[in-house]
């Protein structure tokens, strides 16, 4: 399955919304150091039951706009 993500990194609290086809994530890990985009694997990893393992950034590693893959 793939997903379009839109993250915030560095907010207050951490929300996962749909809003159409897309994800809004906000985590509070910084954007630096791939913290961020750990946290949003694991997100979606409890909001879809899958394994950590399992989730997969495709692409924009580096921006807030991602694709990610979850494999089952």
């Amino acid at each position: 399955m793939y997903l379009k993500v839109f993250v915030t990194p560095g907010a207050r609290r951490e929300s996962v919304e749909e809003k159409g086809d897309t994800l809004l994530i906000a985590v509070r890990e910084p954007a630096s150091g791939n913290h961020a985009n750990r946290r949003v694997c694991e997100l979606v990893a409890l909001r879809f039951g899958a394994r950590v393992e399992d989730v997969h950034i495709l692409t924009g590693h580096r921006s807030r706009g991602k694709m990610v893959g979850v494999s089952n």
